[in-house]
């Protein structure tokens, strides 16, 4: 069987049934419940300043999940790191991957979204130097002794569980951020295959062992289960256009890859490919032509969705998945 992961960035559009409150309620609640079932990951993204309230805290919400989990990678999938300070960003993973009993997987990316970093007073060009310093920064700080940078004494205590510390990965879209992934971090989270192909040549010249391609995964970015999927599409649907045309906002400002784009009615989302509904039986066989190695993460809440909705999406695929893929 594929491994399954929960991803969360709990946007609250105003057209939706759900405060953001019940919202957060409802993903440790299936946090929890993912946890049980033996799921591998729960991934938490961040963005800042959306008028949805996107995800802007991702280690106070890792911290949460710490406290309801016991076994589930709690993966920060990625961090903003240019919009914080270096100190406090060791200090708090340390401390979420103590919670957890060392269960943290941060990826750090450069950001892309220009009002972002002018809201923290920053500017998108800083990027650069800031990835270049941050690996070997937390490199330092998980060792728990006093250490100089940029002219002062630095000591991050406690020590993070996992020993020498916890694995840093660094995201992108853009081959130099697959090329400084290589030289100095433990993996790569690419936006696209293509940049993990770049990533992988890197290696190789630097005498690094290659990870090989990207596990099998299924080409949706949300994947509802339903006995209906044409009474589920009329209910999801608006939530779907809402992340499709926020994240395709952010993108075109950009000028980066990513796969979303604007659309304008719901027959253009569906041809798109990037939402998917299932029936059990359409989605176990999905899942048993990945096999073990492949992975299939699930947005559950996207774009604010009704809690109601999105929990008889996952009781279908406790009740009615699961059990074919044991067969």
């Amino acid at each position: 069987m594929p491994s399954l992961n929960l991803r969360y960035d709990l946007r609250a559009p105003s057209f939706g049934k759900a405060s953001s409150a019940e919202l957060c309620q409802t993903a440790l609640d299936q946090c929890e419940w993912a946890d049980r079932l033996g799921f591998a990951s729960i991934l938490l993204l961040e963005h800042h300043g959306s008028p949805d309230g996107y995800l802007p805290s991702p280690l106070v919400m890792a911290g949460a999940v710490a406290a309801r989990t016991q076994r589930v990678r709690i993966c920060l999938s990625a961090l903003i790191a240019p919009l914080h300070d270096p100190v406090r960003i060791a200090e708090d993973m340390a401390i979420v991957d103590v919670i957890s009993g060392g269960r943290l997987f941060p990826t750090l990316s450069g950001g892309y979204v220009a009002k972002e970093f002018e809201g923290f007073g920053k500017k998108l060009s800083d990027r650069r130097d800031y990835m270049e310093e941050i690996v070997p920064f937390l490199e330092k700080a998980w060792t728990g002794e006093p250490f100089e940078w940029k002219g002062r004494t630095v000591r991050v205590t406690p020590r993070p569980v996992q020993t020498p510390r916890p694995p840093i990965f660094l995201g992108g879209s853009s081959a130099p951020a697959a090329r400084r992934a290589a030289r100095m971090a433990d993996g790569f989270a690419p936006t696209a295959p293509s940049f993990h192909e770049i990533y992988r040549e890197e290696l190789r010249k630097l005498g690094k062992p290659d990870p090989g391609p990207l596990p099998p995964t299924l080409p949706h970015s949300f994947i509802h289960v339903s006995q209906d999927p044409d009474a589920a599409w009329a209910q999801i649907a608006p939530h779907a256009m809402h992340e499709m045309n926020a994240y395709a906002k952010w993108i075109e400002d950009a000028g980066t890859d990513a796969p979303y784009f604007a659309v304008d009615n719901v027959d253009e989302l569906r041809a798109s490919g990037q939402y998917a509904v299932f029936t059990p039986d359409e989605f176990a066989e999905k899942l048993r032509e990945l096999g073990p190695t492949g992975s299939c993460t699930l947005n559950p809440l996207m774009g604010g969705l009704d809690p109601v909705l999105s929990w008889q999406s996952l009781h279908l695929i406790e009740s009615e998945v699961l059990p074919r893929l044991e067969r």
